[in-house]
């Protein structure tokens, strides 16, 4: 990576997860256009094998949002086509080649909760706290966070953050959504990781179902979501790697669900 604010290694036994991380720790990981393209490239250009990204924050915070100290003056025009960027990057991650896990600690505030938001699952630590502080600045969300974050925790949540600069803390913002996972401090990165390799074990055909049909079934009328369902569970099953799977399975050969 040319860009020295953001880190990218593979990790695990084949290199099969990517660890994707911002390093700009003295500015909070706070995000600017530079950084958002690094994010975007990454994703567009992801490596042969890897399957399965984590996205962590160097230092005490995930990311604290936009960097406001380099926020410029833009007519409407501007302002819409710097959004439409925003957007196409993050689409990436949210409908990239992988499914991702973000490791989130300390802020996860305006812009950091809109990355957080377009990851597939979220795993936070009690340092953790959440806020969109975009209300009291005059300005609105602008990375698809109002389309992302009231589909975790509904628009009434979302407006109350914003018009009165709500700050939900770590266990709160678990229960009503913000993340799917709640760790001690310090083990959201290796939660996110243990949970990326075991992602990385499924079919690969399976996982791109679930990150890219299924949040699109779910947003359909029933009677399309029944039929799309269907397709994609032919094409899934008809991959050899699923047939082998399954023939293990049957054969006695895979171990069976148990209470954990």
């Amino acid at each position: 990576m040319k860009n020295p604010d953001i880190h990218f290694e593979r990790r695990g036994e084949e290199q099969e997860v990517a660890v994707i991380r911002l390093t700009r720790p003295a500015k909070r990981n706070a995000l600017n256009d530079a950084l958002i393209l690094a994010i975007r490239d990454l994703f567009e250009n992801m490596p042969e094998g890897v399957r399965a990204a984590v996205i962590d924050g160097e230092g005490d915070h995930f990311c604290a949002g936009l960097d406001l100290s380099e926020l410029k003056e833009r007519d409407a025009g501007q302002g819409l086509h710097h959004s439409r960027m925003w957007h196409a990057a993050l689409e990436r991650v949210q409908y990239g080649p992988v499914p991702v896990i973000a490791a989130l600690h300390g802020a996860v505030v305006g812009g950091g909760l809109e990355l957080a938001s377009a990851c597939h699952i979220r795993v936070a630590d009690e340092s953790t706290f959440y806020a969109l502080p975009e209300g009291s600045r005059g300005i609105f969300v602008g990375g698809g966070g109002a389309v992302r974050i009231p589909r975790l925790i509904g628009a009434s949540r979302m407006a109350d953050m914003m018009l009165t600069g709500r700050v939900y803390n770590a266990q709160d913002g678990e229960k009503i959504g913000m993340a799917q996972y709640l760790v001690p401090q310090g083990s959201a990165f290796d939660k996110a990781f243990e949970l990326a390799v075991r992602v990385a074990q499924n079919a690969p055909l399976t996982n791109y179902a679930l990150i890219h049909a299924l949040p699109r079934i779910a947003e359909q009328p029933a009677d399309q979501g029944f039929l799309t369902e269907a397709m994609m569970a032919a094409i899934a099953q008809s991959a050899p790697e699923a047939k082998q799977r399954v023939r293990a399975f049957l054969d006695g050969k895979a171990a069976k669900v148990s209470k954990g």
